[in-house]
């Protein structure tokens, strides 16, 4: 275990006090005012104007992203990233609550209104104790996490290069309020979204010899891609192959000259990630080629890498952990998920962690609906953990 700092506790405890109703006035009006992915220009307006009212200096990323920049008074030192993605969802607001979304069809139904809200009441507390790290702390709040989009453009802008370590936290209706999550390595996988169109050839189904059916060999695409987890991959290496989309002919009695197959690959390991995609490609040309059709365009999006936590940094934050919260509170091995979180994004270019924060209240059914759900809503309390675990670990870290 990493060697605990030694800090001011009481002057921490005190700044971190001072912002808790903030934070939770914060979270709720994003609440009431979600923004689609990509389209958070008011979102994004309110986080720099709060920017500014603590007094950081900060670049645009993109349209609708931002990172702002805090050095400490003591002098330089090494560079940590604090990260909070600030999209919603284009879903209904069904909880009933005074600070239900305002704006119809979306919903922050994943948490990210805290995760803003809650890296401002960092920014506003680390501020005021930039005299206790030598260092530089930025604050990156990122578009389009939900869907892949946002992390790249900090990514590809450069605004990774040169910085030492990277913290991000999520909200967790899963995990009791009052607990933190930091378990090392695979916990999230990669997410690859791709589309197979394949090209045929028309003909009256009364004469299909005529024609090249492509909903046949589109068929049989989906149907052989299950083999590649089933037949080509270690069992104990847990992989999704999943199509969600297959459309196919115009009429119920012409061959198909078109057909297209939407899925996705998910992976833990960036190199099991990467052998099943090639398999996809390699068996739709192959199907498609003995079926006397072709694939005519074979497309890969990448929205997130395996999101894998390095092993010193999940060390430290298990120990800021302790002492936010005390050790039979935090939870070193939850369980790994099958979602995707372009938080990867940043930890393939620096080492960090990405933990967790419990939300959900026993007592309190409202706070127990799974992520994306309509009725999705938080125990506040988990807003003050959250601020904290970001103070707590940057003061850890740069200390």
């Amino acid at each position: 275990m990493t060697t605990a700092v030694k800090i001011d506790n009481q002057r921490v405890e005190e700044e971190l006090d001072a912002v808790k109703e903030e934070v939770i006035i914060l979270r709720r009006h994003f609440h009431q005012y979600p923004e689609a992915s990509l389209k958070e220009y008011k979102t994004i307006a309110r986080i720099k104007e709060e920017l500014e009212k603590i007094g950081l200096a900060y670049e645009s990323v993109g349209e609708t992203g931002a990172i702002a920049t805090l050095k400490s008074t003591k002098g330089p030192g090494k560079t940590l990233i604090l990260r909070a993605d600030i999209d919603a969802l284009e879903l209904d607001d069904e909880t009933n609550k005074e600070y239900a979304s305002k704006n119809a069809g979306l919903n922050h139904a994943c948490g990210h209104d805290g995760h803003a809200a809650a890296l401002l009441g960092a920014a506003k507390v680390l501020s005021c104790l930039s005299d206790t790290f030598t260092g530089t702390i930025k604050f990156a709040f990122q578009q389009a996490e939900e869907i892949g989009a946002g992390a790249k453009q900090f990514v590809q802008g450069g605004f990774l290069e040169g910085v030492d370590q990277v913290f991000g936290i999520h909200l967790d209706s899963s995990v009791e309020v009052g607990k933190l999550v930091a378990t090392g390595g695979a916990t999230n996988v990669s997410c690859d979204i791709f589309k197979i169109e394949i090209e045929g050839l028309s003909s009256h189904v009364a004469q299909p010899q005529s024609g090249r059916d492509a909903l046949v060999a589109a068929a049989a695409v989906v149907t052989e891609l299950q083999t590649i987890v089933s037949r080509e991959i270690n069992p104990l290496d847990p992989v999704v192959v999943g199509i969600g989309v297959l459309q196919a002919g115009t009429r119920y009695n012409i061959v198909a000259n078109q057909a297209v197959i939407e899925g996705t690959v998910r992976s833990f390991s960036f190199e099991t990630r990467e052998y099943v995609l090639n398999r996809v490609e390699e068996i739709a040309n192959t199907i498609a080629q003995s079926h006397r059709t072709k694939v005519s365009k074979f497309e890969r999006y990448d929205a997130a890498a395996p999101l894998i936590n390095e092993e010193q940094a999940t060390q430290l934050a298990q120990q800021v952990a302790a002492e936010i919260v005390g050790i039979d509170n935090v939870i070193t091995n939850n369980p790994k998920s099958l979602g995707a979180d372009d938080f990867a994004d940043f930890l393939a270019e620096a080492p960090g962690i990405y933990g967790r924060v419990g939300t959900r209240n026993p007592e309190n059914k409202e706070t127990q609906y799974g992520h994306h759900h309509e009725k999705f809503d938080i125990d506040e309390r988990g807003l003050a953990l959250a601020t904290a675990y970001h103070v707590r670990y940057a003061l850890a870290y740069l200390d």
